[in-house]
Formats: C-alpha cells, structure tokens, sequence
C-alpha cells in the first residue's frame, strides 16, 4: 500500500464520480463509500470530501458548468468529462485548493481520459468560471 499525492486522489475521486454516473443512469443502487472503497484500500477524507460532494451538489454544479460551457451542455459530455469538470468545479468552490491547482489537475486529467477539443472546452469553461466567480470574491 503506497500514500498517494493529491493528484493520484483527485484521479480516484473522478473515477468514483464516474463510477456513481453509470450506477445512476442505469438506475442500480449504490453505496457512495463502498464505491470509494473499491478504488481506494485506505480511507481518505480528502477524497471522501471531493466524491460526496460532487455527488450531493451535483444540480448546482452542473448549472455552473452549463453557465460557463459555450454552446454546451455539461450532459452532453461524457461521463468522464463531466466527472472532470464537476469535480473541478466543487473543488474551486467549496475547498481551499489554489485555483490555479485545480484548473492545471482537471486540465491534466482531461489530457489523460479525453481528446484535445474536450480538454480546450474544460479549460476554457473553469478559466472563465474562476475569472467570474472565484477571483472577484
């Protein structure tokens, strides 16, 4: 068992978030812990803190997303895409990561699991999100 960096626990939690968007567009109950617990041997409130929260502010952040999408809608994306930009979008919002962070992990995230046109749109939406809405705070 290896501690794993903020990076690899972000990862994890998009993967959860991915995970619980299938669950939920399949209508198959799930347990939110037991889903974090496959993916990760040790608890992490980091993690548990990103995963439930996404999950249970999911209509706020999904309207945050769709405001700074351009001719898009954060449902079109893929389930992945969505887990990266909402996960993002929570983590500018409600925790004390520097933006700047968060923006640089879900670009590098989108480059991992997705095409370049999809990761431009994700950079564009959370840079103009943090512009508007976090820095001017």
């Amino acid at each position: 068992m290896s501690m794993k960096n903020r990076s690899e626990l972000r990862e994890i939690s998009m993967q959860a978030i991915y995970q619980i968007y299938i669950y939920e567009s399949s209508n198959i109950e799930y347990e939110l812990n037991k889903v974090i617990k496959e993916l990760l041997e040790v608890e992490n409130p980091f993690v548990n803190e990103l995963t439930e929260g996404v999950i249970s502010k999911q209509d706020e952040i999904s309207k945050i997303a769709n405001k700074y999408l351009v001719n898009w809608d954060i449902d079109r994306l893929s389930k992945v895409d969505k887990a990266i930009i909402s996960s993002a979008i929570y983590e500018l919002k409600y925790m004390d990561t520097p933006p700047l962070v968060v923006i640089n992990e879900a670009i590098e995230l989108s480059k991992k699991y997705s095409d370049e046109k999809v990761t431009k749109m994700i950079n564009a939406a959370l840079d103009k999100y943090y512009h508007e809405e976090i820095d001017g705070r």
